[in-house]
């Protein structure tokens, strides 16, 4: 879309701020967001513009009990935040990808509870899947991909203070509401609010054109502002129709006035749009808006739209000074006992005070460790002779280990390695059924591609840390390698490339325990041991309860 459409979407937001909620500023920081920025202090200079930066705290946005002054006046003191400071002004949010679900939920229930008082500027620096929350583009007017070169002085020409004071006396026939309401329903777009956004930037195009009456340049002109970058599909031409029965008597003389007067009823009106909409549209750009409308509804999960919690549950870990804000609580005894040694010198410097002085320096606010989940993986040497043996091994093992799982809450996961390659045979889980299913066929025999096992342990291990869970990789292998990384049968190349990634493990940061199977000490399992920085156990004959308590040793105690 050229410049001189997104000057106009700027115009009409200056004549009304209210009816068209805002814009977001799509694509990454410079020229064109900051001279769209600096055209609305412009051209709105009677709104204070308040910068929303994205780590704000909830406490800090939407308000809260401000205790330090309470407790230094002895009477309550609102802070009342952001949101309602920034009432009748504009609200630029930088960086609004990163804003939380929650925070914007709070920017949306203020501006749908004040309608009209507040201008969302969102700037949107995401990328590829990385968008502003959806609660605040759906409350804006306009998705804008301003260029580089915007020049906000374009709309230095039009009398902006005219279109305001003829803004109220634009009428809006009801074919054009119609219009516009059937081409946002073709367009894939289910909710009210782009529609009546594209309502009122018709009547502020017409009102800019100094007409009283919406016509149907203007509503195309709101259609590409307004709707079409919203456009999720467009409709498919319909079949020939069936030749039209005569219109019942009553609807006769209406269908005939129509006839008359030659104007496009509200459906005729809402192709012409939407036939403008198409030819507006860039080549493939509606297939791209619809695959990535799949993709974030893939992703709307429980981890899609997760957020990391404040440290306010779990295990008590002391206090630490500071106000209770964002969720955390207040220790009260603390809090009391901080404040008691400087009584006489406070009552002293404020005779006329009663009962308890207490300032914020005496705040504390409590400290909580939370307990993290420990995934143990087991990675299990199925190659060889012995194959069967260290899989009855690792079967007991994992069985025993998933016996405390109900009240440790750990998980276990188990990768086999033989062949040229490893496999994942179970994912993290709690489940002893399905241990025994994945266990219960497995077969043996082959090469040994320990590289490729210790790799795939540190995949593994990335996925449960990044799910918030604390990994412990467990190696049952003899380390007799003798399968590299590209499949080549080579011994030394096997154990460079072991080694190789068992660094990468030490360097992932991955708590290792290594369970050397060979009949006797100092062979290649300690020395890839010693690069993962892996605590080393020479088990030749061990059984499951052995393996068992050696695991448990070795995770945390409070992970």
């Amino acid at each position: 879309m050229a410049a001189e459409s997104w000057a106009a979407a700027l115009a009409l937001l200056a004549i009304d701020p209210a009816g068209l909620g805002g814009a977001v500023l799509r694509g990454p920081g410079g020229p064109g967001p900051e001279a769209f920025i600096a055209g609305i202090r412009r051209l709105l200079p009677e709104r204070r513009m308040f910068r929303l930066p994205p780590h704000i705290g909830a406490d800090r946005l939407a308000g809260s009990l401000y205790v330090a002054e309470t407790l230094r006046t002895g009477k309550p003191c609102l802070d009342p935040g952001l949101l309602a400071e920034a009432r009748g002004g504009v609200l630029l949010i930088a960086s609004g990808e990163r804003l939380t679900p929650s925070k914007a939920g709070f920017i949306a229930a203020a501006v749908d509870e004040r309608p009209g008082e507040y201008l969302l500027i969102v700037c949107d620096e995401g990328q590829d899947d990385e968008r502003a929350p959806p609660a605040l583009a759906e409350r804006a007017a306009f998705l804008l991909d301003l260029p580089e070169d915007f020049d906000e002085t374009l709309t230095a020409w039009q009398d902006l203070a005219a279109a305001r004071a003829l803004l109220p006396n634009v009428v809006l026939p009801d074919v054009i509401t119609a219009a516009l309401c059937g081409a946002a329903l073709s367009l894939g777009i289910n909710s009210l609010r782009p529609a009546l956004f594209a309502c009122a930037a018709a009547r502020a195009t017409a009102a800019l054109d100094g007409r009283r009456e919406v016509s149907q340049d203007d509503a195309t002109a709101a259609v590409r502002l307004v709707l079409a970058p919203r456009a999720l599909r467009f409709p498919v031409p319909e079949a020939a129709a069936e030749p039209e029965t005569p219109p019942p008597p009553p609807a006769s003389d209406e269908n005939d006035a129509n006839k008359s007067d030659g104007n496009p009823s509200a459906r005729e009106m809402s192709e012409l749009l939407l036939a403008a909409v198409k030819a507006s549209l860039p080549q493939g750009l509606l297939a791209a808006l619809e695959q990535n409308l799949r993709q974030s509804q893939a992703k709307s999960g429980a981890g899609a739209a997760s957020e990391k919690l404040g440290v306010t549950r779990g295990r008590p870990a002391g206090t630490r000074a500071g106000e209770p804000r964002n969720g955390a609580r207040l220790a009260l005894v603390d809090t009391l006992r901080a404040a008691a040694p400087w009584q006489p010198l406070r009552r002293r410097a404020a005779p006329g005070r009663q009962g308890l002085i207490v300032t914020s320096t005496d705040l504390r606010i409590r400290r909580y460790q939370q307990k993290r989940e420990t995934t143990a993986i087991f990675v299990v040497d199925a190659s060889g002779s012995a194959a069967v043996h260290r899989m009855a091994e690792a079967k007991g093992a994992v069985e025993l280990l998933l016996a405390d799982c109900y009240v440790r809450r750990d998980r276990t996961a188990l990768i086999a390695f033989r062949g040229k390659a490893a496999e994942v045979l179970l994912p993290p889980t709690r489940s002893l059924q399905r241990a025994r299913k994945s266990l219960a066929d497995l077969p043996g025999g082959g090469g040994t591609p320990l590289a490729a096992g210790i790799a795939q342990a540190v995949e593994v291990a990335t996925q449960v840390r990044r799910a918030g869970g604390t990994p412990l990789a467990v190696f049952l292998t003899d380390g007799k390698a003798n399968i590299a990384r590209d499949g080549a049968a080579s011994r030394p190349a096997a154990l460079a490339d072991a080694e190789a990634a068992a660094r990468m493990l030490r360097l992932a940061g991955v708590r290792a325990l290594m369970i050397d199977l060979a009949d006797a000490r100092g062979g290649p399992a300690q020395r890839v041991a010693e690069a993962m920085a892996a605590q080393y156990l020479a088990l030749p004959r061990a059984d499951a309860a052995s393996i068992s308590r050696a695991v448990a040793a070795a995770m945390p105690t409070d992970a």
